[in-house]
């Protein structure tokens, strides 16, 4: 077998790979059940007996964070359903990248999620300052492993 062709198997097999609906699918199985619980807790807060008592600005907080939190449900979802309401899939590659960009929004809505129930949750229990640094914390740690983190690595990989 020669270099050339070596080459263009190995090209083959990533285009192959691009279509295996498989990384995707084990990604999706982390991801939905943080969104899964998170969007649970929420739900039940508004019956708590001391939610009624929470300051307007908290309660804002609230609603932007359980409809953040539903948001990323519905995108990290929705390529299942399509997929399904899609048969047969003709256009693996094509599909797995709109797929795998609604994952990254449904991503970002959860990041953001977190962010906000951080805060709302510490605010609550150790004040605003608290929840505030809190929030800020978490907020720059999913900034480092979930963005820099990747970016260092596939700069590495390319020196």
């Amino acid at each position: 077998m020669t270099v050339q062709d070596d080459e263009s198997r190995t090209g083959q097999l990533m285009e192959d790979d691009d279509g295996d609906l498989t990384d995707m699918l084990g990604e999706l199985r982390v991801l939905l059940p943080t969104a899964q619980l998170l969007s649970a807790f929420l739900i039940a807060v508004p019956f708590a007996p001391g939610f009624r008592s929470i300051v307007q600005a908290e309660k804002n907080v609230f609603l932007a964070t359980f409809m953040l939190s539903v948001a990323a449900l519905v995108l990290f979802t929705a390529p299942a359903v399509q997929h399904r309401l899609m048969r047969p899939l003709r256009q693996r590659a094509n599909f797995k990248a709109r797929a795998s960009r609604q994952m990254l929004v449904g991503a970002a809505s959860l990041a953001i999620a977190l962010v906000l129930a951080t805060q709302f949750v510490l605010s609550e229990v150790l004040g605003h300052v608290v929840g505030n640094i809190a929030a800020a914390f978490i907020g720059a740690l999913i900034g480092v492993m979930w963005l820099l983190v990747p970016l260092d690595w596939n700069r590495r990989q390319d020196e």
